[in-house]
């Protein structure tokens, strides 16, 4: 199992660098949606991203697995398991909004 721990992220830009600084995504009705990518990290080699709808910022975001086809492409894919989609999410909070000291 990954650690998702802050000192095993290894950031990456490798959807920003194939679409862009947004992406389209089609939901289950078909659907077309703009999001922004606000972050992309990987986590003992799996990729992840942090989706966001440009007129939705302060809202929730959409935390998704970065998977690569056999052809090389770049594919969005749902995080089906709750533990893991939990800890991304936990992560990426704790990234975002780091505990100041209490010193």
């Amino acid at each position: 199992m990954a650690d998702f721990s802050v000192e095993n992220i290894v950031w990456t830009q490798v959807l920003k660098e194939a679409f862009g600084e947004s992406i389209e995504l089609e939901d289950e009705k078909g659907q077309v949606e703009v999001y922004d990518i606000a972050a992309e990290f990987e986590v003992d080699g799996q990729g992840y991203a942090i989706l966001v709808q440009p007129d939705r910022m302060d809202e929730e975001y959409e935390v998704l697995r970065i998977v690569t086809d056999a052809d090389g492409s770049l594919q969005l894919a749902t995080i089906d398991d709750d533990e893991e989609w939990e800890n991304v999410s936990e992560l990426y909070d704790e990234l975002t909004f780091p505990e100041e000291d209490e010193d």
